[in-house]
């Protein structure tokens, strides 16, 4: 049942992320970490958004722009090293304090407050379409890799500075894809460093499945990329991180 749940969300997460700019990790991570640990699901989210970063670069990379790639990305990758490296002593971490049903540690209260923090960005309008100018570009880069890194969170803030950087909507999405994949390439190989012995392996099949089902999102993305409007499902992600956080907060998952 749990793997059903976790095909759909990626089919629906891959396909909204290609047209609307909030990260894949930003549905994908809640999902995981209801039927995971946190620092497992951590992991699994990076894996699948990389695979699925691959195929969607593969439909869009002749429309990155080069000039925002160099600025903005390059730098993420120092940001993305940095949040990682946080992460894993994060996961690391003695228990804080007994919840309901498990211990809470200082990952569990990190990534509540920046699932908070990015929900917020979600539901209030005028947050959501905020943006910073493009002189901003790099610094922004490090910032927006370092959440890349810490807890997959990238989308919103990349959105907030590649809003007023003059591109087209096809290569404002396909530089932010871009992007990603460098973060991506950044915090794996660091993620793997803390992730259980054989955890891939033992969950290979499944990844796959999860991957080949956000493959079929981007596809049905790309087709349906002027169709679109996303403000109601920005409210449900919203509201569904802040879910999360509450129940990492009071050591229910």
């Amino acid at each position: 049942m749990q793997e059903a749940i976790i095909m759909l969300v990626a089919i629906a997460a891959s396909l909204l992320t290609l047209v609307s700019g909030f990260g894949l990790g930003t549905l994908m991570l809640p999902v995981f970490a209801l039927f995971f640990p946190l620092e497992v699901a951590v992991g699994m989210t990076a894996v699948v958004h990389l695979l699925n970063n691959v195929f969607k670069f593969a439909l869009m990379y002749r429309h990155v722009d080069t000039k925002v790639l160099l600025w903005f990305g390059v730098p993420g990758i120092l940001g993305a090293w940095a949040g990682a490296k946080l992460l894993l002593d994060l996961g690391h971490g003695r228990t804080l304090y007994m919840g309901v049903r498990e211990g809470v540690d200082g990952l569990d209260l990190v990534i509540a407050v920046l699932m908070v923090l990015f929900s917020i960005t979600e539901l209030l309008p005028h947050l959501a379409q905020f943006s910073f100018k493009p002189k901003y570009l790099l610094p922004g880069g490090v910032i927006s890799g370092f959440f890349g890194g810490l807890s997959g969170h990238q989308g919103a803030l990349r959105t907030m500075f590649l809003l007023r950087a003059g591109l087209s909507k096809e290569s404002f999405i396909g530089t932010g894809i871009a992007i990603a994949l460098l973060i991506d390439l950044t915090r794996i190989p660091i993620y793997m460093q803390g992730l259980p012995a054989g955890i891939l392996q033992e969950r290979g099949l499944f990844l796959a499945l999860v991957t080949i089902a956000s493959f079929l999102g981007a596809y049905l993305g790309k087709r349906w990329i002027t169709k679109i409007t996303f403000r109601s499902v920005q409210l449900i992600v919203g509201a569904f991180m802040l879910l999360i956080a509450v129940l990492l907060v009071a050591g229910v998952i």
